[in-house]
């Protein structure tokens, strides 16, 4: 199980710009806004960290229980969700969500749905990642349930709470350990239920393009953020300094998980390279409000490319 913070993968700049379902009254419309209030286009994130370790585990045993292996990217899935909605709903009561935000919209802020509507959702939400957590946990013991709870309960923390996790400089921090190291290693653990330090080096790279979302997202909305009291890394560094640490979070990866001891031809990694190097020049070269919209989702689609190709190595068998 894992948590992936909504701040970062809300912004991911593919869901829709415009209110979705016009037609008036109808359930289409309804259904239509329930799932972009849940942001669809968010869970390849979700997912990525999640296909990693239950590829590693395949890779490193040969077999794979593909039950276990659906119901954590379905409970993967569902703490992504539940935290979209809360967060949706928590950062409209903080006012964080004003006319001046340059990201998609957000279903509160739209009207859509009230703030009460969208938190019980969440809740709901929350509550199904809980269930098929039960499942995980008699598969994988104590290990499963620490990660579990402490996922379901940073996914309330993350904009809630008096000290919320996105309005400090640490969110980074939250990413890499939730989007990189618990949910590679997590996976990888129900797979074989043991833990090495290939499946966590593995994790520590698919969480550095996850955190590099967040520091472009928080790149992106320096001022709106700084008006609504937020204090982000990229705030306390600045934007010159975050060019540079968004460099070195898409670049370091495929050059770690050189000297992971993973199984097969992990340098396919460094075909992921060229995207990280035309993601880099658009940000030194300026990029700003819509255009980095797009590229928090190509930033994404990075670590789905690097994950991918990783697989292709791990399929080749043997060591590097």
């Amino acid at each position: 199980m894992q948590q992936h913070p909504d701040s970062y993968t809300a912004t991911l700049a593919l869901e829709p710009t415009e209110p979705v379902g016009k037609a008036a009254g109808g359930t289409a419309s309804t259904l239509g806004r329930w799932i972009a209030a849940a942001r669809p286009k968010t869970l390849l994130l979700a997912a990525t960290p999640v296909v990693g370790g239950i590829a590693l585990g395949v890779a490193d045993t040969g077999r794979l229980a593909p039950l276990v292996a659906l119901t954590t990217l379905a409970a993967a899935l569902a703490i992504q969700i539940g935290t979209n909605l809360h967060n949706d709903a928590a950062d409209f009561e903080r006012g964080t969500d004003t006319p001046e935000r340059v990201g998609p919209p957000r279903a509160t802020a739209q009207g859509w749905f009230s703030a009460r509507q969208v938190r019980t959702a969440a809740h709901l939400t929350f509550g199904l990642a809980f269930l098929l957590g039960l499942f995980l946990v008699a598969r994988g013991g104590w290990p499963i349930f620490t990660i579990g709870v402490a996922s379901l309960v940073s996914g309330y923390a993350y904009t809630s709470g008096p000290r919320p996790i996105a309005y400090g400089p640490f969110g980074e921090v939250y990413v890499l350990a939730f989007f990189g190291l618990a949910s590679v290693a997590g996976s990888y653990y129900l797979q074989t239920l043991t833990l090495n330090w290939p499946a966590l080096l593995l994790g520590l790279a698919l969480g550095l393009p996850a955190a590099a979302v967040l520091l472009l997202n928080n790149y992106r909305d320096l001022e709106t953020d700084r008006a609504a009291g937020r204090r982000t890394l990229c705030q306390v560094v600045g934007r010159p300094q975050a060019r540079v640490l968004y460099a070195l979070l898409l670049l370091l990866p495929p050059v770690l998980v050189l000297g992971a001891g993973l199984p097969g031809a992990t340098w396919l990694g460094l075909g992921a390279l060229p995207l990280a190097l035309v993601l880099i020049a658009r940000l030194y070269r300026g990029a700003r409000g819509a255009a980095l919209n797009t590229m928090l989702g190509q930033t994404g689609l990075y670590q789905a490319l690097l994950t991918l190709l990783l697989i292709g190595g791990f399929a080749l068998g043997g060591r590097t």
